[in-house]
């Protein structure tokens, strides 16, 4: 049965071939599916809503932090506790959705990730770079291991997770959430996942290697100087 204490986030843009698929995979688990349609100009919101998903648009890209953060604040509005968010592109698989929530339930408090297990995966060689540097660079500043920073398949505790103020709206919300939750002693779990890589010449991706790994680097150097 769909559980209703946990609501599923999933993030999207330009997503319109893929959603429709995530979101029913997700509804299998979760009660609650909020696609964030972030200002796509194709048929993203239209797939995701007949495939049983609530749509919350944004009337211009303002990138997956943003995304990730309206439906964080949505949810808080409707007092759900805890958020499951998986990306629209087909990479996560619904089914290790459990594994996350058996760590989430054991610990409620703590922000949950997957971690990909991406042995044999096709991964372009930029974004393993982009990977590598923000993996090693945040466990040199928080002073302990945190798990895939660029995993988007997490469980986040809803009040506790807006309340760290992170500020990052496009792909270094998703490491900055991690380094300010270390900060504050918010647990950091890490649970092993499968995920799928479509061939790299076949993959739709909107992370851009370079500039967003730079975007990483600028908001932990910022929280850093904050002190």
């Amino acid at each position: 049965m769909a559980r209703s204490d946990v609501a599923a986030i999933i993030p999207a843009y330009q997503a319109a071939a893929t959603v429709g698929a995530v979101v029913e995979g997700a509804r299998g688990m979760c009660a609650r599916v909020i696609v964030v349609d972030d200002g796509s100009a194709d048929a993203t919101g239209a797939a995701a809503a007949a495939a049983g998903a609530e749509v919350v648009r944004h009337a211009a890209n303002a990138g997956k932090g943003a995304a990730i953060q309206t439906g964080l604040r949505t949810l808080a509005a409707d007092g759900i506790a805890r958020a499951l968010t998986l990306d629209a592109d087909g990479q996560h698989f619904p089914s290790e959705m459990p594994v996350l929530l058996a760590a989430s339930d054991a610990t409620p408090r703590a922000i949950v990730v997957g971690v990909r297990r991406k042995e044999g995966q096709p991964i372009a060689r930029a974004n393993k770079l982009g990977n590598w540097v923000a993996d090693r660079f945040l466990r040199l500043i928080a002073g302990r291991p945190i798990p895939d920073t660029q995993s988007g398949f997490r469980i986040y505790p809803v009040a506790a997770t807006l309340a760290l103020g992170a500020t990052g709206l496009r792909y270094e919300y998703e490491t900055e959430i991690l380094l300010r939750a270390a900060r504050a002693g918010v647990p950091v779990l890490g649970v092993p996942i499968r995920v799928y890589y479509p061939p790299i010449a076949e993959r739709v991706s909107h992370y851009r290697p370079w500039r967003d790994t730079l975007r990483v680097i600028g908001i932990v150097v910022r929280l850093l100087a904050r002190g």
